[in-house]
């Protein structure tokens, strides 16, 4: 696989001519809406080592049995399909491409109950868990329920895991500082609150949780490991995996409400997984910048590796960027926006995407008439520098936050460059 930087003067036919493929596949494999490019945009650019030509009465399952792969593996290697099996005599399926695969990597993807059926389709055979966000609690240990039945037929359709987030939201969607308290300080909520994580995991077969309590009162610090070991001794034996997400840290004493109860080398002790949250340096209501630059990611990670096995960790990924209108003003709010919408942004606007070698990911300005805008979000050349961190690093894999928008760059570099383990 090559990751193209468009150069000025560059078209889909010059590139396609240079690297020899056809022009018809770099508009498929990037799901460009059309042939504008920007100055500084990534490409993706692959090569296929066997492809097969579809046949009247050919199916997916015939395929595979064929060349001896799986149906998701046929998926993988064919966004197109959509997670579907309509095909038509003449169509070009790939079974699979030259590269050789870097590594192997877990992979969970983080996502809302309204996410689209189309979306969640193309996206499950890339997924070892899928991961529903989220179950809530209340001060007397019961839980806050989504509507997640969809999901979870879904994931079991496509074979993913399905895994339930518990989160400190209540009823009116906000993290309660006061209701972790609450519950994690009563031993007979905590015992009514696993009693109803183990009734709803059996009863809507779910086979992993993941913990994110988030803004934790520093004092929970250690009856919160407490609640995360007395959850994994009642899931452990049933054969249903416990991970917990932990806030960004880069030593055990870094202040702030978001990090002091987190307890890295405890809470790794506890759990079977954790789940490191290295996103969000820009956010919302920050000043702009990259939403996980490699160098603070790594940062996180290194320091996770200091105090807990490297076999635990799973890396968190953005699937997201932002857009903020300058001059920036504290407490003003920047859009989330999709990466493809960032990149559709910059041609619209003829902005050229520049590319910060530190965070390692692009970044581009804009002026849409009224005002003057900074973007920055995540292409092919950030995502490989993220992959190739974890798999570097021999992590256990990666966690996708979240994955309610479709980013094929993203499933692309992740499938061909490695491969993905399905229990």
């Amino acid at each position: 696989m090559i990751i193209h930087t468009v150069a000025p003067g560059d078209t889909i036919s010059s590139i396609a001519a240079r690297y020899g493929v056809p022009a018809g596949r770099i508009i498929l494999d990037n799901e460009l809406p059309g042939d504008t490019l920007s100055p500084g945009q990534a490409l993706i650019i692959v090569y296929h080592s066997r492809v097969h030509t579809v046949a009247p009465g050919d199916s997916l399952y015939s395929i595979a049995a064929r060349y001896g792969v799986s149906v998701n593996q046929l998926w993988r290697n064919n966004p197109s399909l959509g997670g579907r099996g309509e095909l038509y005599p003449g169509q070009t399926i790939v079974i699979d491409y030259a590269d050789a695969k870097r590594g192997s990597l877990q992979t969970t993807g983080y996502v809302y109950p309204f996410v689209t059926e189309d979306v969640l389709r193309r996206t499950l055979p890339y997924l070892t868990y899928l991961a529903i966000f989220s179950y809530g609690i209340r001060a007397d240990g019961s839980l806050v329920v989504p509507d997640d039945e969809r999901l979870i037929a879904l994931a079991e359709e496509y074979g993913a895991k399905p895994m339930l987030v518990l989160t400190s939201l209540g009823d009116d969607g906000r993290f309660s500082t006061e209701t972790v308290s609450a519950v994690l300080n009563n031993p007979a909520a905590v015992d009514e609150l696993i009693s109803n994580i183990v009734e709803t995991m059996e009863e809507k077969g779910y086979v992993a949780i993941n913990s994110d309590f988030e803004y934790i009162a520093p004092g929970d610090r250690d009856v919160y490991t407490a609640f995360i070991r007395q959850l994994t001794n009642a899931l452990r034996p049933r054969g249903w995996l416990v991970d917990v997400s932990l806030a960004p840290k880069t030593s055990g004493d870094q202040p702030g409400l978001l990090y002091e109860a987190i307890d890295y080398p405890a809470l790794a002790a506890a759990a079977d997984t954790v789940f490191l949250m290295t996103y969000e340096w820009g956010y919302t209501y920050s000043e702009p910048r990259a939403v996980a630059p490699i160098n603070l990611v790594e940062q996180v990670v290194d320091y996770a590796l200091s105090v807990m096995s490297r076999e635990k960790i799973n890396m968190g990924m953005p699937n997201y960027g932002y857009n903020w209108r300058l001059p920036w003003i504290q407490g003003t709010a920047a859009q989330s926006l999709p990466n493809q919408a960032a990149v559709a942004l910059a041609n619209e606007y003829g902005a050229t995407i520049n590319f910060d070698e530190t965070a390692k990911t692009p970044w581009f300005r804009y002026f849409d008439g009224e005002s003057q805008h900074e973007v920055w979000f995540e292409d092919a050349r950030s995502v490989d520098a993220k992959l190739a961190l974890a798999a570097g690093r021999r992590l256990n894999g990666v966690g996708v936050w979240n994955v309610t928008r479709w980013f094929p760059q993203l499933w692309f570099v992740l499938n061909v460059l490695y491969n993905i383990e399905r229990g």
